[in-house]
């Protein structure tokens, strides 16, 4: 019955990992594509936030909270993934950019194929004795990357010829992604039983609170850094904060085996589950506390534009009522001046 159960959430988290991924490419315009890479802000602050950052923040919290080799293989493989599709809902709740989010989430994803791997072997050093680190799989790991290239290269193709098939399939992404997470929280519960459950260490809960957070605030922080607008600010700070859960848990799944890697299965889902939280208490706030000053920041900057508009229609009016040319007798010529009412 376990053997049964292990393949069946194989076989889901294979799925899921695919319309994830179609979703992402479906997404992607080859337009807003082309101006990123002629300007490639978008693209590095995904290599940034998504390979720099967040490895470093995994790795960090793995020494301080004394993790063993296990967790911290776990914890750091969750680090090293590329954003999640999860940021690209959040961004729209909290009126961000999506261009700059798809871009970043896509950015990340291809740049995931080589950096990821190279991120596991810089930071698993520590644990180099170990039998897991020796066992880690990194050419696996790039073979899991590489086969998520096809779906989103198919997205792509799909938003390039059928625009509005596209945007279904987005959608049905995105409540993919949601009802995946759902069923593989449960099942592997079912799998791994309470008592492994309760096996997991608090530090290992404590991390997937504390790393979300951090983030979020590095992202955040990231933005403010290259002096982008508050919205963008936003955006960033999602997509640093969340990542690709289930590309985490398709790599444990289809690279260790269960006797080696155990419980910490249930990490990439235990984040996924804080990583949603608290990504939805910043839309709280944000809907709570934020949404009014955008509204009058829009609405300021409408009204200045009335201004000037009105402002030079003034201008012109004055400028052509200096005078009035008349003609008299003799072919002379006098400038009668006039009054303007203002």
């Amino acid at each position: 019955g376990d053997r049964s159960l292990s393949q069946g959430l194989s076989v889901l988290v294979g799925l899921g990992l695919c319309v994830t991924m179609l979703g992402l490419g479906c997404a992607v315009e080859l337009g807003q594509l082309g101006q990123q890479l002629r300007r490639p802000v978008g693209l590095l602050l995904a290599l940034l936030g998504q390979f720099v950052a967040m490895p470093l923040v995994a790795f960090l919290l793995a020494l301080i909270f004394a993790l063993d080799e296990v967790a911290a293989v776990a914890v750091l493989l969750c680090g090293c993934c590329p954003g999640g599709n999860l940021s690209n809902l959040m961004s729209v709740l909290v009126d961000g950019d999506m261009n700059l989010s798809i871009i970043m989430t896509a950015s990340s994803t291809l740049l995931a194929l080589f950096l990821m791997p190279l991120c596991l072997w810089i930071y698993s050093r520590h644990w180099i004795n170990t039998a897991v680190v020796q066992l880690l799989p990194l050419g696996a790991v790039s073979l899991t990357l590489g086969s998520t290239l096809l779906p989103i290269g198919l997205g792509v193709l799909i938003r390039y010829r059928h625009p509005r098939a596209a945007d279904l399939l987005v959608k049905i992404s995105l409540w993919s992604l949601l009802v995946t997470l759902v069923v593989l929280f449960i099942l592997t519960g079912t799998m791994l039983g309470p008592d492994l459950l309760a096996q997991i260490p608090a530090s290992v809960y404590a991390i997937a609170v504390l790393m979300p957070l951090a983030g979020y605030a590095l992202g955040y922080g990231l933005a403010t850094v290259f002096k982008m607008p508050p919205h963008c600010r936003r955006t960033v700070s999602l997509e640093t904060g969340c990542q690709n859960v289930q590309l985490c848990t398709a790599i444990l799944k289809l690279t260790f085996s269960p006797e080696l890697i155990g419980s910490m299965y249930m990490f990439p889902l235990l984040y996924a589950l804080f990583q949603s939280a608290e990504a939805g208490l910043f839309v709280l706030a944000y809907k709570m506390y934020g949404r009014d000053s955008y509204k009058q920041d829009t609405l300021g900057e409408e009204e200045d534009t009335d201004i000037s508009y009105k402002k030079l229609k003034e201008e012109e009016v004055a400028d052509t009522s200096y005078g009035t040319v008349t003609t008299e007798e003799h072919n002379s010529i006098q400038m009668e001046p006039t009054q303007t009412a203002l």
